[in-house]
């Protein structure tokens, strides 16, 4: 299983938000290439870049912040927030984006997600669905805008296909502290044969190795990190570690 630490951008700052609350914001540093540094050092594999400027308005607002990161660490970068286009798409891919996750125009725009897997001069690899969810209901536009489907359903839409990942997030979970929602993560692995990437919620060791029993292909790692709750090594380790019997 990989495990992804996690930088959410905004205004060019490393932020954390609380259940995706643009309110309740904690700032953690000022340079989001210097903290990329800091996880490639640990021996991270990936990061997890958000803009969370973008994801609320649609606008990309950090590309200079994704580009500095690009530039500092040789990490596979996953990144999501504002990705509503093919422009969108086509500025990240130039920038050296591995992976990009789609949220908010995957899933009220399914026909135009659907075009973009199946098109053949964009490798399946690039893309990442993000599923965000409150109370099991999907939530786009930045987690402001509730929808009427639910997880299940979009993650059994994708299965057999090349997809690259599925971004689950238990957004009342989100920069809480208060562990993963395995269960519900669960639910979508056993809809789906695309691999599946935990977020929201993990404090502890203990989060990580019940993510990678349940088959979780990656984990997010966010204020677990920034708050001291959580090693990296430590996770990074428990991370690679057989599952249990």
């Amino acid at each position: 299983m990989e495990l992804l630490p996690a930088i959410d951008l905004r205004d060019g700052k490393v932020v954390r938000l609380a259940q995706g609350d643009y309110d309740r914001q904690t700032t953690y540093a000022d340079d989001p290439a210097d903290m990329a540094r800091r996880f490639a050092d640990t021996g991270a594999r990936w990061v997890h870049v958000v803009d969370l400027d973008a994801a609320r308005d649609g606008q990309l607002a950090n590309t200079a912040a994704v580009s500095a990161i690009r530039d500092a660490v040789d990490l596979h970068i996953e990144f999501g927030g504002g990705i509503r286009d093919r422009s969108a798409i086509e500025t990240y891919r130039d920038l050296g984006v591995d992976r990009l996750v789609v949220g908010s125009a995957a899933m009220k725009q399914w026909d135009w997600f659907q075009e973009l897997l199946d098109d053949a001069t964009l490798p399946g690899s690039l893309l990442a669905l993000g599923l965000d969810a409150r109370g099991g209901r999907l939530c786009a536009e930045g987690w402001t805008e509730p929808l009427e489907l639910g997880p299940v359903e979009l993650a059994r839409r994708v299965a057999g296909s090349d997809l690259g990942a599925i971004v689950y997030t238990d957004i009342a979970r989100d920069g809480m502290l208060t562990g993963v929602n395995v269960d519900a993560t669960a639910d979508v692995i056993a809809a789906t044969d695309v691999s599946v990437i935990a977020s929201g919620g993990v404090r502890r060791i203990d989060d990580i190795r019940r993510c990678r029993d349940a088959g979780c292909a990656g984990v997010v790692v966010g204020r677990a990190y920034y708050e001291g709750t959580l090693d990296l090594r430590e996770a990074l380790a428990a991370a690679g570690e057989s599952g249990a019997a």
